[in-house]
């Protein structure tokens, strides 16, 4: 009793409706038609990496028990892709990658890390963006007419707070101990020490060279090293 209900064909009996889902829409008519039902397409939506004309969802479910010349209402993937301006986008400049990076996922954009500079905020906040190779994104640039092609990648420059310039810090006549400070308030190492002269084990050692030399100008990348000469005596002409 059971297959003559979901098979038997006769006007006016149940079929078994077939699953027209991750069907191509012409297939999937070509099915219907030859089922004795009428194919409707509702609605279309952009997937990334599928190709157009699939079937995504069909109502009535699978498998339901319908009559015949029953209308299938389904949704299908669009064709060709689909573009989000950069107006359209949320404010990126400032802002915290990784949460960026969440809001644009649910757009279906990727992004990665292209490179890191320094800058006094707070770290890993976006700074510039690229998309294929260009600025679309800075302090003064928001390219906002734009289009990105959704699935593609944009590439995101962000902070960090090592990395930056200063200038090169006059350590000459100040003793070893002095000279290590400033070098760690600059943000700066000390490399390597040469000794000029006998210097007693416990005797204080002044700086009395540097390289690279202090002129006042002269910047230097933070996190790099200063290699300084120390002897036991102070400089004749330091203060």
């Amino acid at each position: 009793a059971l297959i003559w209900l979901r098979f038997y064909t006769n006007h006016g009996q149940k079929l078994e409706l077939p699953k027209f889902i991750g069907m191509d829409i012409q297939d999937a008519t070509d099915l219907a038609q030859d089922k004795d039902f009428d194919l409707i397409v509702v609605d279309s939506i952009f997937i990334v990496g599928k190709k157009g004309g699939i079937i995504t969802e069909q109502n009535p479910k699978p498998l339901s028990l319908v009559k015949e010349k029953r209308k299938v209402y389904v949704t299908i993937t669009k064709y060709g892709v689909e573009s989000i301006s950069v107006n359209d986008l949320p404010v990126l400049y400032g802002n915290a990658f990784e949460q960026k990076k969440a809001e644009l996922k649910y757009r279906d954009i990727e992004c990665i890390i292209k490179d890191y500079k320094y800058d006094p905020g707070e770290p890993n906040h976006i700074l510039e963006v690229y998309y294929n190779g260009e600025l679309i994104v800075s302090k003064d640039t928001r390219k906002e007419d734009l289009l990105i092609t959704k699935g593609d990648t944009l590439e995101f420059i962000l902070s960090r707070k090592d990395g930056g310039d200063v200038i090169v810090p006059d350590l000459r006549c100040l003793d070893l101990e002095e000279a290590k400070f400033l070098l760690s308030t600059s943000k700066l190492e000390l490399g390597n020490l040469s000794k000029k002269g006998a210097i007693e084990p416990d005797g204080t050692m002044y700086i009395v060279s540097q390289n690279p030399p202090y002129d006042g100008i002269t910047n230097i990348k933070m996190g790099e090293k200063i290699s300084v000469v120390v002897s036991g005596e102070k400089p004749r002409d330091c203060q």
